[in-house]
């Protein structure tokens, strides 16, 4: 259980932060822009979430539960596995929140028609909300690929899938809350040449 009396701390005065490890690490480290990046993602859900409470709850529902998965990536990001004992079990990503991610992509998807072009971000505020945070979602994802693709920096599998995953959702859920996709802005090529 996280218990937090005291919010500042000053240990970070110094520029360095810490992780789940117990190690302190630069605030500027890679570890620490992709679960803060992840972080930013769960806002600008939250953001979106303003838009979809009363007119989409289906979405809404699917969201709180992905904020929620958000910040056990966070922590799954925070404690990278070393193999060296931590003095408690690590939260992590797991499979069946890969799973249950693609299921939802799945079942929002089914009452979309296919797409011809792509689609610009915007439509309805909430689809332009949840656009947004599938780009901060990008990022976060780059982010991650490039931990795990450091040399002695480990990321879960499980983690590198949910965060594709998550991206694929919001943009399927943009379009959803998008009239179906009705209300989508598609893009036309070379438009305004």
């Amino acid at each position: 259980m996280v218990r937090l009396n005291k919010i500042y701390t000053r240990t970070g005065d110094d520029g360095t932060t810490g992780l789940g490890t117990g190690e302190r690490v630069p605030k500027y480290s890679l570890r620490v822009e992709a679960y803060g990046t992840v972080d930013e993602t769960n806002a600008a859900i939250g953001l979106a979430r303003l838009h979809t409470g009363g007119a989409h709850p289906l979405v809404d529902e699917m969201l709180g539960r992905i904020q929620n998965d958000l910040f056990d990536l966070g922590a799954d990001l925070c404690a990278p596995d070393t193999g060296k004992p931590l003095g408690y079990e690590p939260l992590r990503i797991i499979d069946a929140q890969v799973v249950r991610i693609e299921g939802e992509i799945d079942q929002l998807n089914a009452e979309l028609a296919p797409l011809r072009t792509f689609v610009l971000p915007g439509g309805s505020p909430a689809a332009a909300a949840l656009h947004l945070a599938r780009t901060i979602c990008r990022r976060a994802e780059r982010l991650i690929v490039h931990l795990s693709q450091t040399p002695g920096e480990i990321v879960g599998g499980p983690a590198l899938r949910y965060v594709n995953r998550l991206s694929d959702f919001l943009f399927v859920a943009s379009r959803f809350v998008n009239d179906k996709g009705a209300g989508d802005v598609l893009w036309v090529p070379g438009k305004n040449r």
